[in-house]
């Protein structure tokens, strides 16, 4: 059975007497352990989409089921990762990671067990107790995802989550994304307008249309990992990309 199925989704706006036609019956699955990406440009709906398997919005049409089972509304075993960290100013890194783990009641001793080891994970020990105004870009970012994975979610949810780091900082976060991802081996959808970002990631690719947002393709790709940029399999499978993304009626996404 597919741990995500997503079934027939539409999603129509409607603004100011204006009606936006964001998703036009988009229906994708993926495994549990898969590493999916979805690939566009800005405006064909890959945010909406993942929000609404998020359980952040609804659809119009058309319906989520997760593990089998239809989703309404967010979902206990799905966790958010935004372009923005969304942490606590206030909080030290240690009581970030911790907070959705104090929500659920998790105990005092029991927090701290967790959130120790996802520093280590996640490649920041020595900084649990700074504050986020002392931590550079990425490390905001790895603590977003340790506080995502604290409560060992079984699907993670990812809106563009390197798109303000510089392309240094942003090629670490990828590496340290996929390890963490082989080592807690949760279902991942990753939005993304890199191609290069999607091939180096994804199992899957999914590609979206202009609005309204369609899924236009879907590529495999097959390659080992780790995944060597500069080789020659790997440049292929972005042609392909691009050829897909230059369709007529399909947008430039590089």
């Amino acid at each position: 059975m597919n741990y995500l199925s997503v079934s027939d989704v539409s999603k129509v706006y409607s603004r100011r007497g204006d009606h936006i036609h964001a998703l036009d019956h988009v229906s994708l699955e993926a495994e549990f352990g898969e590493f999916i990406c979805l690939l566009g440009g800005s405006g064909c709906g890959k945010s909406t989409l993942l929000n609404i398997i998020a359980g952040l919005d609804q659809p119009t049409e058309g319906r989520i089921l997760i593990h089998g089972k239809p989703s309404f509304g967010c979902h206990p075993d799905t966790t958010v990762v935004f372009q923005e960290h969304g942490l606590f100013p206030w909080m030290s890194v240690q009581k970030n990671i911790e907070f959705n783990l104090k929500a659920r009641g998790v105990p005092a001793a029991k927090r701290r067990e967790i959130s120790a080891g996802l520093i280590e994970t996640v490649g920041l020990l020595g900084f649990d107790k700074k504050y986020p105004h002392e931590l550079s870009g990425g490390m905001r970012q790895r603590v977003g995802i340790a506080r995502a994975l604290a409560t060992s979610p079984k699907m993670l949810l990812m809106d563009e989550p390197f798109g303000a780091l510089d392309a240094q900082t942003r090629t670490t976060m990828q590496r340290e994304l996929l390890r963490i991802w082989q080592a807690h081996k949760a279902t991942v959808v990753f939005v993304t307008h890199s191609i290069e970002e999607a091939v180096f990631l994804a199992d899957r690719i999914v590609v979206m249309t202009p609005r309204p947002g369609r899924i236009g393709s879907i590529i495999d790709v097959k390659l080992p990992r780790p995944r060597d940029p500069t080789s020659q399999d790997f440049n292929d499978i972005v042609r392909v990309a691009l050829e897909k993304l230059h369709l007529p009626g399909v947008a430039h996404a590089a």
